[in-house]
């Protein structure tokens, strides 16, 4: 932005700026619109350096704003103008030399056209797969984590390579990711160091181990476990152990199959066949979780890996009690599997 003086103590120079009909058509168009220089000499029909010549000779004399903007200078009206008698009569001589040429009422036809390039760009035929994840898929994330209540602190309970550190890196301020394996923790770290996420934490260990839990500290705002469950073998008891996690008011999301019967997914480590709706929801209460509900995600979104043959399920649930666990002879009771 352009520093311009004020409106000049001088009333004389001011007087003398305003007795020109061309600077007096320019601030009218620029009073309505924030234009470029082009723009008014198409409006005005002089050539640009005219244009620049009158809008310099308004500027000075604060009338005009004017600001960079690439290659192109824009123009508007000083805010302060109207307050000023000489100049708001000078304005409304402007506007009527404007109505009188028509080139206050092409304003519209200006903006139509800064809309045509815009309108022809995204009317070519795409080239981008729509099954394509886009590259600044994160930016798009980050401006989600500021409307989220709760947003401080995220688990990513066996993260592997850390696929969803690129869903939650960008939202939460920060991550912590845990894994039981050294070599998928590495492949976590080489994408964490290429993303250049510096609010991820990684761990090696369970879920109980004693410096995941000072890592938390009270607790996550949101607890994920992305395609953990079927590999569990006492899936209900990782429920719990994660529910354990989750800060007062803090968020389970469980994402896993859907019951299935491809046994050629026992050769990834899958101890279960998926999972019905309310054998998860039964692990939460059982967990001491409330509001839980469980959604199918589409096919289409769930990747092409190879698993993008089964249905997945989302288990949501929230941590509403006071800290207290079920008791481990309830719990029993209600997981439904050894």
């Amino acid at each position: 932005m352009v520093a311009a003086e004020p409106l000049g103590s001088e009333r004389w120079e001011l007087y003398r700026v305003l007795s020109e009909p061309m600077r007096l058509r320019l601030l009218a168009l620029a009073a309505d619109e924030e234009l470029s220089i082009g723009e008014l000499a198409d409006l005005l029909g002089e050539g640009q350096p005219n244009i620049s010549r009158h809008a310099a000779a308004l500027r000075h004399a604060g009338l005009l704003r004017d600001r960079r903007e690439g290659t192109r200078t824009l123009v508007r009206a000083a805010p302060e103008t109207a307050s000023d008698p000489v100049v708001a009569d000078a304005l409304a001589s402007g506007r009527a030399l404007c109505d009188r040429d028509g080139s206050l009422s092409r304003i519209r036809d200006v903006l139509r056209s800064r809309e045509a390039a815009a309108h022809e760009f995204f009317a070519r035929p795409g080239r981008t797969r729509v099954d394509t994840i886009p590259a600044e898929i994160g930016a798009y994330l980050s401006v989600l984590g500021p409307l989220l209540r709760g947003h401080a602190l995220a688990l990513d309970a066996g993260t592997g390579d850390g696929r969803l550190l690129d869903v939650l890196a960008p939202v939460y301020e920060r991550v912590v990711a845990v894994d039981r394996s050294a070599v998928q923790l590495a492949r976590a770290r080489e994408r964490v160091a290429a993303r250049g996420f510096t609010n991820v934490r990684l761990l090696q260990g369970e879920l109980d181990a004693p410096e995941l839990s000072r890592a938390l500290g009270a607790g996550a705002d949101a607890v994920f476990a992305a395609r953990v469950l079927h590999h569990a073998p006492r899936p209900a008891s990782v429920v719990a152990k994660l529910a354990s996690l989750c800060a007062r008011d803090g968020a389970l999301v469980v994402l896993d199959y859907a019951r299935h019967d491809d046994e050629s997914m026992r050769e990834q480590a899958d101890v279960w066949l998926g999972f019905e709706p309310a054998e998860l929801k039964r692990f939460a209460r059982a967990a001491g979780l409330g509001d839980a509900r469980v959604i199918e995600i589409p096919a289409p979104l769930c990747g092409d890996g190879l698993d993008k043959h089964l249905r997945w399920l989302a288990l949501f649930a929230f941590n509403h009690a006071n800290g207290a666990r079920p008791q481990e002879n309830h719990r029993k009771r209600n997981e439904g599997r050894p």
